[in-house]
């Protein structure tokens, strides 16, 4: 109560009137005000929450609504802002807690909406709450949501059986089929539990706490209208950076299993299963806490406490985050609070990345000068002016300029006049570290030579460095000239000269090796190409890495080692489909010299690089049809079936895994499974009205498995679905013949008397069989 009930509302009002007016802060201290008169007063509380929460003050709003809470243990309102503040705040466990608090209250004052938004939250928070996900599942089924009710029952379902409650398990799933006997999800589920398997663990729905750091980058992205047309590169590689980290709220964990490699000889028993994401973690029970670290990583920028930032991305990447986006947003942060050194070296890791090059180049410099290493930072802003006017230059000169850059470089490292190396710095940080940079380029460039479609080109860099290496673009363009009239003794000769001038200019030593390869002298050309792979890779520059790696591979198809060094740089360089396509080329090596293992191993290699990153399924599918063909070839059957588990796991309508999962139970001896594998795939094609589809798929199977009595049973029934009756009456004549003959009399009966509910042409004579054999039975 009040001391001065008065002067209480008569803050209360002013506040009200504050808050209609958008003005918080004025309203924040009125709600105050009213506090220090009554300082319990859950309204005043609950109000001065909300203009904190306006202010952005999330700590204090927190304060504020678990004080309201502690007050009015039985309003749900509180438990609610609690649970949001908690979870943009990245304080994930306490935010399932309050929600999970405050969806009881509201199912207690009858506002099941509201109970059910909380219980959602707690899905999103803790997907594996058994509390939230038994209410959801009930309450769904009350109101006739079957969809979301089976989804529900299910996750209940997969968390009892994990915690070795297998009983309790089935019953949540026999309730699944009871809502919907059609649920293909719930059949497997069971068929999973049946062959002692485990469940797929339930997972994070998208949204939650993503949304909101999301949005917290989006604002970052969007200050004003005008910051959005263009931003100076530093700022544009921090916001990718940025979204790209809040995108990693977004992912799920995978529980699909990889397939395993061939145990060694001597070795028993299942190798464990690797489960991959396109980020991913050292360890599985490492994930909340790192979603926790990143979560307030974004946070943290956002407001700008830079410092406490990076020591959270610190923990992430310790909890096995690596990421290039990690790499570049740490060197920024590190940047802007002084710790130039830790900068540089994150910053010297995403400049590999083409995301963050240009971004990175530009910090680098910008750090380096700071230090005053005026020599290092006249490089990394040379590197960067590259980046940047090989970004503007016309498609069909990139690879002209790159070449002159690229002599440009090499002078440049033997420079020693500081006067110019801070020219240079304090040229290229004028031009590029600002929003309209490639304006300002595209402006420069207009006035040197090259700018008119067929003159000669020349890189903005020439002008500022002053650069002296005239003489070795002549020698360049002579070596082309000699190249051209087939005269390759003397354009050797003429490179060896320039060699002598600048050795280490790789455009150069890739000349020498085209002279080598059209002199038909390989083993050379290969030699030197390897070279030129090596160096561009020890100096960051990746794309020009695989240019030359895919030469040595061209060059040298069966150069095992040239192949993986390609497969390791497109994939550093985030080319993971292409990669791929050199997995295949690699097994398909390996495969040529019949060493089936390494072939095997090599496609195990690809489908986890396709895991990591997440490519289409059917790529993924292409990876495990090739291991599969290989343990056909080696008769290793149980090792090929795990693996067209797998398949049909990520592509339950493929028609040929199902059929190759039958054939091999049958032929292993385990009829039963092939038989469930079966039923399954069934239930899956009626389901989706696929009676064609199906009746085909049962001749394939009866016409290599004829004598399988129970698989001809099925055949029959799909005959009968299909309006085929006569077909399905000579399938049932020739399955009681056989059973006749085998001595059993029973399934005979049973044979025919399916053929006279079907309504047979001589139905007598079926009737008259049928009476005789029942005598003798």
């Amino acid at each position: 109560m009040a001391k001065h009930p008065d002067a209480f509302q008569t803050a209360m009002n002013q506040g009200h009137s504050a808050a209609w007016d958008q003005n918080w802060d004025r309203a924040a201290a009125h709600y105050r005000k009213a506090l220090e008169l009554s300082d319990d007063d859950p309204q005043a509380l609950t109000s001065l929450g909300l203009a904190l929460i306006e202010l952005q003050d999330f700590e204090g709003a927190l304060n504020c609504y678990q004080k309201a809470a502690k007050v009015s243990p039985n309003d749900p309102l509180p438990l609610e802002k609690i649970a949001q503040l908690c979870e943009r705040m990245g304080s994930l466990d306490l935010a399932a807690q309050a929600a999970l608090r405050g969806a009881e209250l509201y199912l207690q004052n009858k506002d099941i909406q509201k109970a059910v938004e909380n219980w959602e939250r707690v899905t999103r928070l803790d997907p594996e709450n058994l509390l939230a996900r038994s209410r959801l599942a009930m309450v769904y089924e009350k109101s006739g949501e079957n969809s979301k009710a089976v989804s529900q029952y299910l996750a209940f379902a997969s968390i009892l059986h994990a915690g070795g409650n297998t009983e309790k398990a089935r019953q949540a799933i026999d309730q699944a089929l009871k809502i919907n006997p059609n649920s293909q999800e719930a059949a497997d589920y069971l068929s999973l539990i049946r062959d002692f398997k485990p469940l797929p663990k339930p997972v994070r729905p998208r949204g939650g706490t993503a949304p909101l750091r999301m949005a917290q980058v989006r604002q970052l992205q969007a200050p004003s209208a005008s910051a959005q047309l263009e931003l100076d590169p530093v700022s544009q590689a921090c916001q990718k950076a940025l979204t790209q980290l809040a995108e990693m709220l977004f992912e799920t964990e995978e529980e699909t299993s990889e397939p395993a490699a061939p145990a060694p000889a001597g070795r028993k028993g299942l190798q464990a299963l690797v489960s991959s994401m396109s980020v991913a973690l050292s360890k599985p029970q490492d994930r909340p806490r790192k979603l926790l670290h990143l979560s307030q990583v974004i946070d943290l920028q956002a407001r700008g406490e830079y410092g406490q930032a990076a020591d959270e991305l610190l923990r992430a990447q310790e909890l096995g985050l690596d990421h290039s986006a990690v790499s570049f947003d740490l060197g920024y942060l590190f940047a802007q609070i002084g710790r130039f050194d830790s900068a540089i070296r994150h910053l010297q890791n995403a400049v590999k990345n083409a995301d963050f090059a240009l971004g990175s180049r530009i910090l680098l410099g910008d750090m380096f000068r700071k230090k005053g290493q005026i020599r290092e930072a006249s490089f990394e802003y040379l590197q960067a002016l590259k980046l940047a006017d090989l970004e503007i230059a016309p498609i069909n000169r990139v690879e002209e300029l790159s070449q002159l850059y690229e002599l440009l470089i090499e002078s440049h490292r033997k420079q020693k006049d500081a006067r110019m190396q801070e020219r240079l710095c304090e040229g290229v940080h004028e031009m590029l570290a600002r929003a309209d940079w490639r304006e300002q380029i595209k402006r420069a460039r207009q006035q040197l030579p090259g700018f008119v479609e067929g003159g000669p080109l020349i890189p903005l860099a020439e002008v500022m460095t002053e650069s002296r290496s005239g003489q070795v673009i002549e020698s360049v363009s002579r070596i082309y000239e000699m190249m051209e009239a087939g005269l390759y003794h003397s354009a050797m000769e003429e490179a060896y000269y320039a060699l002598e001038q600048t050795p280490t200019y790789l455009p150069l030593h890739s000349l020498m090796g085209e002279m080598l390869f059209k002199q038909n002298d390989y083993e050379s050309a290969v030699a030197k190409f390897r070279v030129i792979a090596r160096a561009y890779g020890s100096r960051g520059e990746t794309q020009q890495a695989i240019q030359y790696s895919r030469k040595v591979v061209e060059l040298a198809p069966a150069d095992l080692s040239a192949r993986k060094k390609l497969i390791e740089q497109l994939i550093a360089f985030g080319q993971v489909e292409n990669a791929l396509d050199e997995y295949v080329n690699l097994a398909d090596v390996y495969y040529s010299m019949a060493d089936l293992a390494s072939a095997r191993n090599t496609f195990l290699e690809a489908f986890k690089a396709a895991q990591q990153a997440n490519v289409d399924r059917y790529l993924k599918v292409r990876l495990l049809r090739r291991i599969v063909d290989i343990d056909m070839q080696s008769l290793d059957w149980r090792q090929g079936l795990r693996i067209l588990d797998q398949i049909r796991t990520l592509q339950p309508e493929d028609e040929e895994a199902r059929l190759q999962i039958v054939g091999l139970n049958f032929r292993m001896g385990q009829e039963q499974q092939a038989l469930t594998e079966l039923d399954h795939y069934i239930a899956y094609l009626t389901s989706n009205n696929k009676g064609q589809k199906l009746l085909h798929f049962m001749e394939s199977l009866i016409s290599e498995h004829a004598e399988s009595i129970p698989m001809r049973r099925r055949y029959v029934d799909a005959l009968v679905s299909a309006g085929k009756s006569s077909e399905a009456i000579s399938q049932l004549d020739e399955i009681g013949e056989a059973l006749l003959q085998s001595g059993d009399r029973a399934g005979a009966i049973q044979a025919v008397e399916k053929i006279i509910t079907l309504g047979p042409p001589n139905k007598e004579e079926y009737l008259t069989l049928l009476a005789q054999l029942r005598q003798r039975f």
